[in-house]
């Protein structure tokens, strides 16, 4: 027996195009980036960064505003916690998630000041610190960033097009080719996954 066809209402028909029309464009950005071998080399030079970090016990610190705050917090889990499979917990954390520090002193410095302060107090000599601004100019992150590299440690930097203000002050930049925000936000995303994975695979080669 054949299905009976029901008709979508307008708007309905309207959602559709547009979730398709969207996902046509994740698509198109991630084969781009699939098709740029720079992007592919740079993605695994950080992962080297932070391995080296890691197995000379530093540890990798992240920053970002807003949807990039939730997938800097997103992906240091995946290091502190697990990623694939069960193996001890890697040194990393956002540092945003102490709301009562965030508040205190985005009110008594200013929010410029609240990633570059906690940077000066816990990064060390030799640790990572990765920074995700879409736009590359939030002034937060670039000021971290540059704190980051006077202390010693390595910067990297997830970016739209164009890499920013934040360019200048990243050992590794990863630019991705799009001014989209959710676009650019989503491909983080899944080469910062892909970062946690490799990582978490050379640091704990799993057993055969």
């Amino acid at each position: 027996m054949g299905r009976v066809g029901i008709a979508l209402p307008l708007h309905s028909k309207l959602l559709f195009l547009l979730i398709s029309n969207r996902l046509q464009a994740a698509i198109k950005l991630k084969e781009a980036v699939l098709a740029d071998e720079s992007i592919l080399a740079l993605s695994e030079r950080a992962a080297q960064v932070c391995i080296s970090s890691l197995k000379g016990d530093g540890s990798i610190l992240w920053c970002g505003n807003g949807g990039s705050a939730a997938d800097a917090q997103h992906l240091s889990a995946e290091l502190t916690g697990r990623f694939y499979y069960d193996r001890p917990p890697l040194r990393s954390e956002a540092l945003h998630v102490n709301t009562s520090y965030l508040t205190a002193v985005g009110n008594d410095y200013g929010y410029d000041m609240v990633f570059e302060r906690l940077a000066r107090g816990q990064l060390r000599e030799g640790d990572v610190l990765i920074g995700l601004s879409t736009s590359g100019n939030s002034t937060n992150i670039v000021r971290a960033m540059q704190t980051a590299r006077e202390i010693g440690a390595h910067t990297i930097a997830f970016t739209g097009k164009g890499g920013g203000a934040v360019a200048q002050h990243a050992d590794v930049l990863i630019e991705i080719p799009s001014t989209d925000t959710p676009r650019i936000q989503e491909v983080h995303m899944f080469l910062g996954h892909c970062l946690c994975e490799i990582i978490e695979a050379t640091m704990f080669p799993k057993k055969t």
